[in-house]
């Protein structure tokens, strides 16, 4: 048993290594995105109405 947390605790650090791969991934492209103030313009737009889009959906599926 002593092996099976072992190899948990090693599926939990890969997979926050994943994760902040992705993230560091995601920021460096949004990043590129900002440096133009059009795209800039574009990248916040998209951003603000897919946010708003995922939180009426959510609350239309919760029925409030």
């Amino acid at each position: 048993m002593d092996g099976f947390w072992t190899n948990v605790g090693r599926y939990m650090s890969y997979f926050v290594t994943v994760i902040l791969g992705v993230l560091l991934t995601l920021a460096r492209g949004l990043g590129r995105l900002w440096q133009r103030p059009v795209t800039a313009v574009a990248t916040v737009s998209l951003l603000v109405s897919g946010i708003s889009l995922l939180y009426f959906t959510l609350l239309a599926m919760l029925g409030q």
